[in-house]
Order: C-alpha cells, then sequence, then structure tokens
C-alpha cells in the first residue's frame, strides 16, 4: 500500500511535469505527470526502473537512459502522459548483482542471463507499486510505453487497464 509523501512541479528539457513521490513501507517510488490525466483513456505510461550505471554514470552499455528521454518525449509530443519511476536498480536484483554480472554481459551473456550465472534472478522486479500508483492517478486507461510483458500482466493482475503497448521509439 502507498502513501502520498509530497509532490511538486518540475522543469525538464522535455517540458514541466509534476512529481508525486510516494513511500510504500520499504523504499519511495516517483509519478513525473504531464498534463490532466485523471480519467482519461489510452494515457501514455512508462514504467521505469532505476539504473546507476545509466542514470548517474551515463554507461553506454545499457539503453535505461535513453528509454528514459524517449518516453518523455513521445509524452511531450501528446501534451500528457505518465512515467513512474521505481527503485529497482539491477533488475531489482541491487547494484552488487549489476557489478558482479558485467564480466558476463561483456563476453556477450545477456544481461538477464549474466544475473543467473552469479546467482540472482533474472528479473526480480515488482511493478505492483506502479499499479497502486496509477490507481491513485485515477486514470481509466493506459498505453504502456513498453516491450516488456511482465509489466503489462502484473498491471493487469492488479486491475489496471492496459489498451495497448507501444515500444520507446521516435
Amino acid at each position: 500500500m502507498i502513501v502520498k509523501l509530497a509532490e511538486t512541479n518540475i522543469k525538464t528539457k522535455f517540458g514541466d511535469f509534476k512529481e508525486t513521490l510516494f513511500y510504500n513501507g520499504q523504499r519511495e517510488s516517483h509519478s513525473l505527470v504531464m498534463g490532466d490525466i485523471e480519467g482519461e483513456e489510452d494515457i501514455l505510461c512508462r514504467v521505469h526502473s532505476s539504473c546507476i550505471f545509466a542514470h548517474q554514470f551515463n554507461s553506454i552499455e545499457c539503453d535505461c537512459r535513453e528509454q528514459m528521454e524517449i518516453s518523455q518525449q513521445l509524452i511531450q509530443k501528446v501534451g500528457k502522459g505518465i512515467v513512474i519511476w521505481l527503485e529497482q536498480e539491477g533488475k531489482g536484483n541491487g547494484h552488487y548483482a549489476l557489478i558482479k554480472s558485467m564480466e558476463h554481459k561483456k563476453n556477450g551473456i545477456p544481461q538477464a542471463e549474466a544475473y543467473e550465472k552469479v546467482g540472482f534472478k533474472k528479473d526480480a522486479r515488482d511493478f505492483t507499486v506502479a499499479a497502486e500508483i496509477l490507481e491513485f492517478l485515477k486514470v481509466k486507461s493506459v498505453k504502456m510505453l513498453t516491450n516488456n510483458p511482465k509489466k503489462v500482466a502484473t498491471l493487469t493482475q492488479h486491475g489496471v487497464v492496459v489498451s495497448g503497448t507501444q515500444k520507446t521509439e521516435l
């Protein structure tokens, strides 16, 4: 169960968003909302997990930063949408798992399998909090900016109407 902690307006290079900070008893999550979305259908929505390498260190070894930027650009283009930021570094395994798996990834093994090689789950993320945030925001349905069926399935299981998906391409 989430609790709203605070909100503020934030100016980004992709326009003005309202940030709302939530807490579920374990970690913080954020929503960035552009435009009037309450009661609306087919709202563009990106559920995005943190990535220290890409977002803080500007690594080019993954596409996390690019996925976030493209999502914000697509939302800006239509004038409304949602980005939900979840603190789930390393596909939910943590930054240690990411560091430990890098040698395998550099040898051509896909990231998810590299996590398994070092004793972690392929994908330990949980998108339940995103469903709770969408319920809080009172949107009727979302069009997910993703190619990850696990995100869509989790949201749907928790009552979010997902009207479709769109890859994050401009």
